[in-house]
């Protein structure tokens, strides 16, 4: 494939995130440049093992690998290779260990990882609970989750210059005695906002909550047993935590340690952000994903898998990505040693949807399922083969005579294949997502000039292309609709073979990622999507079949259980609840309502007591203004200050938003006086909204809309098109089990591989 030959949007999301730029932010390498720049980074590392290496015939390999769309390492390799920075990783894991001097030798260790471009795991398991004595100071400890809000902070602060917004893991054991804080630590949303979470499950847990009975809480300090929990409780609260926002999800730590390749490094604890990584502390991994699409070929009966094609890919991929462990500027010389001594890497998959829909072959059957586990286990199988000949030419992993694999063929890699999400990735690669059904077969695009672009996806397109049933008309509908199940101008042999994630139960959901995991050394990122009519009972089902399948861990994500997430296709409500769009573009805030409720309070300000009133209705905040005492204070400039917070939260700005934005604004007047209670105006109304907002949803004073349940496409608007505001306002916070609105174009996401993806500009977390 020629590389005028990558798509509209691939080249847009290359553009925007990827292309090197000069400080004014102009570009200085075309895609063709980016390419040629990664396979020239990468491959003159075959001269360490040969100094007879063609590396320029090796560089056009890798640059033809690349372009064909068969295969893409993960996006810092892309963005990197080549440049200054050099770091090529995706995923770090670092330890947190109890004292006061390693924790916050962490989170100086972290934010580095995040300036690389890097997200980081962490298991907050070592440290004592809440209320545990400090012998050093005679205080006591204020426990693990205390400490996850400063990470979350430190994450905050950094933001990755823009390139990749901070994301983390934080895991607690299930017999850590703050696992119920820990579980409840994310209720409301907005909370630790730049962390996904997970209970590290035991076996002897889950046997206990099948047995139905208690289990042991254990000290992390003295490991000895401090009290008794019932399993099954215990278990309804992670479920019922999950149906209400999916979190937290849940990770089989005995599992992960079951295939620890090297176990007298030590346990496995913490995987990175998505889960689909295990890692031990100081280790960080190299992923890539093999393209499936490019993997058919024609037949005069359709399509086939070319399992000559796919064997050669693998093999190319595996000597990249070995290649490219050594080429890596790792962001701690720590990291790059443990790295170097298990030399991990993770082949994984994109496409998978798309090419069941070319096959003529349901996502959610038994063929599907039955697929899967074959091709994942051919390049199980060929990967591991591609490695043990690595290790012929240049030895095998450092640490492997006291690897799992000591008295097998030598590896050159420690774990060879993970299933990753593949965000952005998938969207340079022209199709579908990681292992997920296809989220959307339609989405209406805005340009800048006010018009609507339709994207479909293309293996539909053919398909209807080839029945006579293509029309605009018909797409809108579908994008309407967000699924075409019940769509009657459409076959019903289309309509079965062509589902989308909201069509497949959860129980599909989670035997596709139990067959892929069947082969795959590492782990398998994926969301299981239940309907918003989805029951706790359900979700316990899952999280039951999961364990009992072989699977590592599970994320599950109920459409439209946090409050920010509704986006509706097609109609735009013009009263109530809804803040408008503009066909141009702009936000046209939704009208004061005629009625609210509200909260006054006093603050202190350093010329005197600023009285700040913040009112809200059944969609949320809605108004604030401010009055000043008689000591004189600044009204005009806190009167416009509270007008603008008004307008943008009207407008569906999320609260979190404006609260950053005022937060911590400082007056000269605040300097050197004591008893302040904030330090400007502004702060003074950021603290009163962040107050309100949090009484809100504490109490559930929100009025739920009595609406009729919205069908998938009303849940999922099509991107930058028309959307309305959830209950409670919207919500635009940073973590990808956060976000529900892209906080860059505005536009809907999706949640899929344990991560989430804007397909309007190509936002990812996860790369």
């Amino acid at each position: 494939m020629a590389i005028e030959d990558i798509g509209k949007n691939a080249l847009q999301v290359l553009e925007k995130r990827y292309l090197a730029k000069d400080a004014e932010g102009n570009h200085t390498e075309d895609v063709a440049g980016l390419f040629r720049r990664v396979a020239a980074a990468v491959a003159p590392e075959d001269r360490n093992y040969d100094e007879n290496a063609d590396t320029a015939a090796l560089a056009d390999s890798f640059y033809e690998l690349m372009t064909s769309l068969r295969f893409l390492p993960n996006s810092p390799t892309l963005m990197n290779a080549g440049r200054p920075l050099g770091q090529l990783s995706a995923c770090f894991v670092l330890p947190v260990e109890d004292s006061m001097e390693a924790i916050f030798e962490t989170v100086k260790n972290a934010a580095l990882i995040h300036k690389s471009g890097g997200g980081t795991g962490f298991s907050f398991s070592r440290l004592r609970q809440n209320g545990a004595p400090v012998n050093s100071t005679g205080g006591v400890a204020s426990g693990p989750v205390s400490f996850m809000r400063v990470f979350n902070m430190a994450t905050e602060a950094v933001k990755q210059g823009g390139t990749r917004r901070g994301a983390n893991m934080g895991i607690l054991r299930v017999d850590h005695p703050d696992i119920l804080e820990f579980i409840d630590c994310k209720k409301v949303n907005g909370d630790i906002t730049n962390f996904n979470i997970s209970v590290g499950i035991t076996e002897a847990f889950m046997q206990a909550v099948e047995e139905n009975r208690d289990y042991d809480l254990i000290d992390p300090q003295t490991r000895r047993p401090v009290g008794k929990r019932s399993a099954r409780e215990l278990f309804e609260k992670i479920v019922d935590a999950a149906w209400r926002n999916g979190e937290p999800g849940i990770i089989f730590l005995d599992r992960l340690n079951r295939d620890n390749v090297v176990p007298s490094q030590g346990e496995i604890e913490s995987t990175n952000p998505c889960g689909e990584q295990p890692l031990l502390p100081y280790e960080s991994c190299n992923l890539g994903s093999i393209n499936l699409v490019k993997m058919l070929a024609k037949t005069p009966e359709g399509y086939a898998v070319d399992y000559g094609l796919l064997r050669d890919t693998v093999r190319q991929a595996i000597h990249f990505l070995d290649n490219v462990i050594d080429v890596n500027n790792y962001p701690l010389e720590q990291i790059g040693a443990v790295t170097r001594a298990t030399r991990k890497i993770g082949l994984g998959v994109m496409g998978f949807a798309d090419m069941l829909l070319y096959l003529g072959v349901p996502y959610n059957s038994d063929e599907g399922v039955a697929l899967a586990e074959k091709l994942m286990a051919f390049i199980n199988a060929e990967g591991h083969a591609a490695s043990t000949a690595l290790a012929a030419q240049r030895g095998a992993f450092p640490l492997f005579a006291e690897s799992i694999y000591k008295d097998g063929d030598l590896l050159r890699n420690g774990t060879v294949t993970t299933i990753a999400p593949t965000g952005t990735l998938s969207m340079i690669g022209g199709c579908s997502s990681g292992v997920e059904p296809v989220f959307a077969y339609v989405y209406i695009r805005n340009i800048m000039d006010g018009t609507e672009m339709l994207e479909v996806n293309p293996v539909l397109r053919e398909k209807l292309q080839e029945r006579g049933l293509y029309s605009d008309a018909l797409m809108r509908k579908i994008a309407k609709e967000g699924t075409i199940a019940h769509i009657a101008e459409i076959p019903e042999d289309i309509r079965r073979v062509f589902v989308c994630a909201h069509d497949v139960s959860p129980v599909y959901h989670t035997r596709m990622q139990a067959a892929f995991q069947r082969h795959t050394d590492n782990a398998v990122s994926k969301t299981v999507n239940f309907p918003h009519s989805a029951t706790r009972e359900e979700v316990a089902e899952v999280y039951m079949l999961a364990y009992k399948m072989g699977c590592k861990g599970v994320t599950i994500y109920r459409d439209g259980s946090r409050d920010s997430q509704v986006l509706n296709i097609g109609s735009v409500k013009k009263e109530g609840g809804a803040a408008a769009q503009h066909p141009f573009g702009r936000i046209v805030p939704r009208p004061r309502p005629a009625i609210t409720m509200g909260f006054t309070e006093r603050m202190k300000i350093g010329c005197g007591n600023l009285y700040v009133t913040v009112n809200y209705d059944e969609n949320g905040i809605c108004e604030v203004f401010t009055s000043t005492g008689k000591a004189g204070g600044c009204p005009s400039q806190s009167e416009a200050t509270a007008r603008l917070a008004s307008v943008a939260l009207r407008s569906g700005i999320s609260v979190e938003e404006v609260y950053d934005q005022l937060k911590g604004i400082r007056c000269p007047s605040t300097i050197r006086q004591q008893g302040m209670s904030c330090t400007s105006c502004p702060d003074a109304i950021a603290k009163v909204l962040a107050k309100v907002d949090r009484f809100i949803r504490e109490n559930n004073n929100a009025v739920q809309h009595p609406e009729a349940e919205p069908t998938p496409g009303q849940r999922r608007a099509a991107a930058g098109g028309p959307a309305t505001a959830g209950p409670r306002g919207s919500h635009v916070p940073a973590a990808a089990s956060e976000i529900h609105i892209c906080p860059e174009c505005g536009g809907p996401v999706e949640h899929e591989g344990g991560c989430v993806i804007c397909r309007n500009c190509g936002f990812s977390k996860c790369g």
